[in-house]
C-alpha cells in the first residue's frame, strides 16, 4: 500500500490485518512523520512512545495468532489534550492543571483503545477549549497545514491539523460551540458532532478539573478523519450508554433514512443576512448543490425553521453560562460584581453568571425550538448550511474576553469574531448530530467545508449523506509540502 499518510483509518486496519503493514511499522512511519512535519505544524504535541510500540508489539503478536483486537487495530491514532489518557499529561491547554498525569483513560479513549487503535500523542487545543483558534501557554501555536499563517480553528485545532498533514489515523475532538466542525472546515478534513448524550464524556477537562464528573449542557465527543467512512467507523466505536448506565440502557441508532444521493430530501440554507457568509464559500456550496442536483436529489432552498437571530437568543446565554462554570473563583466573583453593575439590561458578566431560575426559562424555550426543528424533518432529511462565515483566517491572539477586539474578514468588510459562533448554534442548542465534508477551496487554495444537519439520534443519515456527497464532489485533499 503506498501513501499510508493519508489514507482511511479503516484502510490502515485492513492493511495490518493483511500484513502488508505491521503496526509497528505504520507506528514508526507516523512517528517519522511527526518528527519531519512536526515542527511547522506543531499539532502534536505530546507523545508516549514507550508505551505505544509496546502496544504495537502486541497488535503484531496477535494478527501473527490470527486474532484481531477491533475495527482500529494497529492504528496509530491521537487525542485532543482535553481527553484523559492513562498514564500522559492531559492539560487542557491550561496551566491551572497542566502537570496533572491522568492514571486512567476517557471512556472514549478506553472504547478507541479496545477496538485495537493505538494512542501514540496527544493534540493541542486553546486554554480550556474556549477559542477558534488553538494555542496555549504550555504548548504555544498550531498552524494550519494549509497555510502556516493562518489557524487550524479551534478547539480540536491540533487534531484536524494532524490529520490534514499526514501525521495520525484517527482523532477524537469535542465540541459545543464548533470545536469540531470549524477545524474540519478549515483543514479540509470530515468530523462529526454526535447527537448530544450519546458518546460519553467522561474524563474530559475542557474547563473541569481532571475528575470531575459533572456534564457540560450541548458538549460532545466525535470523530475526526481524512475519509467520509471514518466518521461511520468512529461513530460505530464511540456511540453507546455510559458505565453507569450500561446495565440496562441500550442504543440503537436508526439506518439512514437514505442511501443514496437520489433517495434524500435536502434543504439548503447557505447564507442570511443575520450572519452574512463569504460569497467565494457561498460559490463553492452552489457547485456542491449543482452537482447533487444533477444527480436527482431533491434540493429545497429554505432555512431552518427557527431563524439564525432567535437561536442565537437561546444559544448564546445559555452557552455562556456553562462557560462561566469554568472561571476560577477569583474571576467569577469580578463577573458577579460586573452582572450587578450591568443591571436588568444584562450583558457579558451577566451572560456568565445567570441564575438557576433564569437558565431554566431558557432552557424551556430551547425544548420548544427541539420540537420545532423535530417538526421540520418530518419532510427533510439533512439540512446543509455553511460551517462558518470564513475559511481559515490569518492567526489573531489578541486578548479578547468579550469577542470585541477581533473580527472576521467577509467580502472585504470587518464583521465581529462571534459570528463564528453563529452557524454552529443550530445543531448545538437543539442537540442536533452535524457532519462537516471539505468540499473545494478558496482561491487562495483554503480549504471550504459544509455543515450537513440531520435530526436528532439520526447521526447515521447526516454521515452517509457526506459519504454519498465525496462520491460527487471529492473528498480529502492532501495539503501541498505534506
Amino acid at each position: 500500500m503506498t501513501d499510508l499518510a493519508f489514507c482511511s483509518a479503516g484502510e490502515l486496519a485492513a492493511a495490518v490485518a493483511t500484513k502488508e503493514v505491521s503496526s509497528v511499522e505504520l507506528l514508526d512511519y507516523y512517528l517519522t512523520r511527526v518528527d519531519q512535519f512536526g515542527p511547522q505544524v506543531n499539532a502534536i504535541i505530546a507523545r508516549d512512545e514507550e508505551t505505544a510500540k509496546a502496544a504495537a508489539r502486541e497488535a503484531d503478536r496477535k494478527t501473527s495468532g490470527g486474532e484481531s483486537l477491533g475495527p482500529l487495530h494497529g492504528v496509530p491514532v491521537t487525542i485532543k489534550d482535553s481527553l484523559e489518557v492513562a498514564g500522559m499529561r492531559t492539560t487542557g491547554g491550561s496551566e491551572r492543571w497542566g502537570h496533572h498525569v491522568s492514571t486512567t483513560d476517557a471512556e472514549a479513549v478506553a472504547r478507541l483503545k479496545n477496538a485495537g487503535a493505538i494512542v501514540f500523542g496527544k493534540s493541542n487545543l486553546p486554554a480550556d477549549a474556549r477559542d477558534w483558534q488553538t494555542y496555549n501557554e504550555i504548548y504555544g501555536t498550531t498552524n494550519n497545514p494549509w497555510d502556516l499563517t493562518r489557524g487550524p480553528g479551534g478547539s480540536s485545532g491540533g487534531s484536524a491539523a494532524a490529520l490534514a498533514a499526514g501525521l495520525t489515523g484517527l482523532e477524537l475532538g469535542g465540541d459545543t460551540a464548533g470545536s469540531i466542525r470549524v477545524p474540519a472546515h478549515f483543514c479540509g478534513i470530515y468530523g462529526l458532532r454526535p447527537s448530544f448524550g450519546i458518546v460519553p464524556r467522561q474524563g474530559s477537562v475542557s474547563g473541569h478539573a481532571p475528575g470531575s464528573l459533572a456534564e457540560f449542557d450541548m458538549a460532545v465527543l466525535g470523530p475526526l478523519g481524512r475519509h467520509a467512512d471514518d466518521l461511520d467507523l468512529g461513530l460505530d466505536l464511540l456511540a453507546g450508554p455510559d458505565r453507569d448506565n450500561a446495565p440496562a440502557w441500550r442504543l440503537n441508532l436508526p439506518r439512514s433514512r437514505a442511501g443514496n444521493l437520489r433517495e434524500f430530501r435536502v434543504a439548503a440554507w447557505i447564507d442570511d443576512p443575520f450572519c452574512p457568509v463569504d460569497r467565494e464559500l457561498v460559490a463553492v456550496m452552489e457547485a456542491t448543490l449543482a452537482a447533487v442536483r444533477s444527480e436527482g436529489t431533491m434540493v429545497v432552498e429554505r432555512g431552518g425553521p427557527i431563524g439564525l437571530e432567535e437561536t442565537m437568543a437561546l444559544y448564546q446565554p445559555l452557552l455562556m453560562a456553562q462557560s462561566g462554570l469554568v472561571e476560577p473563583e477569583e474571576s467569577y466573583t469580578g463577573l458577579v460584581e460586573l452582572a450587578a453593575a450591568e443591571g436588568i439590561s444584562g450583558g457579558f458578566g451577566s451572560d456568565l453568571t445567570v441564575r438557576f431560575r433564569a437558565w431554566h426559562a431558557l432552557d424551556e424555550r430551547r425544548q420548544h425550538s427541539r420540537r420545532r426543528w423535530n417538526e421540520f424533518f418530518r419532510d427533510i432529511d439533512v439540512l446543509v448550511c455553511p460551517v462558518s462565515p470564513t475559511a481559515a483566517f490569518p492567526h489573531d491572539q489578541r486578548p479578547d474576553p468579550g469577542w470585541s477586539v477581533r473580527t472576521l474578514r467577509v467580502d472585504g468588510s470587518d464583521r465581529p469574531y462571534r459570528e463564528m459562533l453563529t452557524w454552529m448554534a443550530p445543531s448545538a442548542l437543539n442537540h442536533l448530530p452535524a457532519a462537516v465534508a471539505p468540499i473545494g477551496t478558496t482561491r487562495d487554495g483554503l480549504p471550504i467545508g459544509i455543515q450537513v444537519i440531520a435530526p436528532y439520534l439520526h447521526d447515521r443519515t447526516a454521515v452517509r449523506f457526506v459519504q454519498c456527497l465525496a462520491e460527487v464532489v471529492g473528498g480529502f485533499r492532501r495539503p501541498p509540502g505534506f
